[in-house]
């Protein structure tokens, strides 16, 4: 059916990987991993593996400790033995992850446009607010919306139709930027349209519908929208 501009008015982005790039946390487990790579992505995998089982089984906790969690897997799994105040030290890097290059100017051409700009994150909002204070885009956001709100993880719907509640919008007139395929097909599920961002050109899943939009930067979105 392809993405429908004129449908949209207010515009939702996801955080991690979307505006903060995760994989730098690697950088964080240089210093103490003689690998650090397959720990990273298997911290970062673990931690979204159980958002989705604790949403299957009702078992939810703070996306913090979720990573907290993730992280200790990791560590183990890979045979890395530190102590507990160097992995937290490690899992603190969350606070301060790199941002994208286009993600403050791109969202400010959003908002100058028109459009109300949001975060809906599985984050949790003490993450939320450190992510938005490094980002430096606080004052272009109308506001963030945390999974924590409703005890519930992406892509389980309930915290989509929440996060269209909280922005005042019906919820096919938002426009959901993700670069998490599950969020895409989450955002889709619950009646938005999903932009998906795909910096690193990856292929797309071949499990279930295809993006409405998928764009490499934010720019690109704001083109697409006239702005």
């Amino acid at each position: 059916m392809g993405f429908d501009s004129a449908q949209v008015s207010t515009v939702t982005f996801d955080s991690y990987s979307t505006l903060v790039d995760v994989d730098a946390a690697e950088k964080a487990l240089a210093d103490r991993v003689e690998d650090p790579q397959p720990v990273s992505k298997l911290w970062r995998a673990r931690s979204l593996e159980y958002t989705f089982v604790a949403n299957a089984i009702d078992a939810y906790q703070p996306f913090y400790e979720m990573n907290r969690d993730a992280l200790q897997y990791a560590l183990d799994a890979s045979g890395v033995d530190i102590s507990t105040s160097e992995r937290d030290e490690i899992l603190a890097v969350y606070h301060e992850l790199d941002v994208f290059d286009d993600v403050r100017d791109g969202i400010e051409r959003l908002r100058d446009g028109g459009y109300d700009c949001y975060v809906v994150s599985n984050g949790n909002p003490e993450m939320l607010d450190s992510m938005v204070e490094h980002a430096d885009i606080g004052d272009i956001l109308k506001d963030t919306i945390s999974a924590d709100e409703v005890k519930t993880f992406k892509p389980a719907a309930e915290i989509y139709r929440h996060a269209a509640a909280r922005t005042g919008t019906p919820i096919d007139e938002i426009v959901h930027v993700t670069a998490g395929w599950f969020d895409v097909m989450g955002a889709q599920h619950a009646g938005m349209q999903a932009a998906w961002v795909d910096r690193k050109s990856t292929p797309w899943e071949p499990f279930g519908p295809d993006p409405d939009l998928t764009i490499e930067t934010f720019y690109e979105l704001a083109e697409t929208l006239g702005v």
